[in-house]
């Protein structure tokens, strides 16, 4: 019984509320903004081979300090030239001489690939064709993009709010409510500058700059804002 009488204290002494739920309207909103890049990253290296692994480092050592050279040579700065990757594989005989025979050993196979900023597109071509004259026999292609993008970045964010805004009111309009305060706002991960690729075969590359048309990338954000229902 005493229990029981606490029971009944404690529920008299506890208010009871109806449901508190905040009535809300979720707009997504997307925005872009496009504009001419001002950088370029290439990916670039060389590939030598040779009958034995010192030779084909060897080898690979001396033309890529003539890339490096050529690089410095054309005013891109040490801190724009990265070691992407370095590898050393043999290459294998896959045609036994006999049926019982195994894949033996050729040559060696070195590869070192650069990642390269130019941060004067107007020396973008001469750069490309100046490496190649001088060893660099691999690319893996080039992207465009901004060395400053933050600006465009957050004129993209000013349109994904603006955009989520007009969705969300578009759904009070339609559903016959009004919006009221917001409530959050949150940005999905940013993806940045969208790169214009290019791909390239080193015998494309012979004795003039490389045409290169750099277009525009585009800059992008997500915005979800959540709004309450006005009463």
């Amino acid at each position: 019984m005493r229990k029981l009488m606490i029971a009944l204290v404690l529920l008299m002494a506890t208010p009871i509320y109806a449901e508190d739920v905040v009535r809300r309207i979720t707009g997504v909103g997307q925005g872009s903004v496009e504009t001419a890049p001002d950088m370029a990253t290439v990916s670039m290296g060389v590939t030598t081979e040779a009958k034995t692994a010192n030779s084909a480092m060897s080898r690979n050592t001396d033309s890529l300090e003539g890339v490096l050279l050529q690089l410095a040579e054309a005013g891109i700065e040490m801190r724009d030239v990265q070691t992407n990757s370095l590898s050393l594989s043999p290459r294998w005989d896959n045609r036994p001489t006999s049926s019982s025979g195994k894949p033996k050993i050729v040559g060696f196979v070195a590869s070192n690939m650069l990642s390269v900023r130019v941060r004067d597109l107007d020396k973008l071509g001469m750069v490309l064709d100046a490496v190649v004259q001088n060893g660099a026999n691999t690319f893996h292609g080039l992207h465009f993009g901004l060395q400053e993008p933050q600006p465009a970045q957050d004129a993209a964010r000013q349109d994904a709010v603006a955009d989520a805004r007009r969705k969300a009111q578009l759904y009070a309009t339609a559903a016959g409510v009004k919006l009221g305060d917001v409530l959050t706002i949150s940005e999905a991960a940013s993806r940045g500058a969208s790169p214009v690729m290019m791909t390239m075969e080193a015998d494309m590359m012979q004795s003039r700059a490389v045409p290169i048309a750099q277009g525009e990338v585009t800059v992008g954000a997500t915005i979800t804002i959540v709004f309450a229902i006005a009463d």
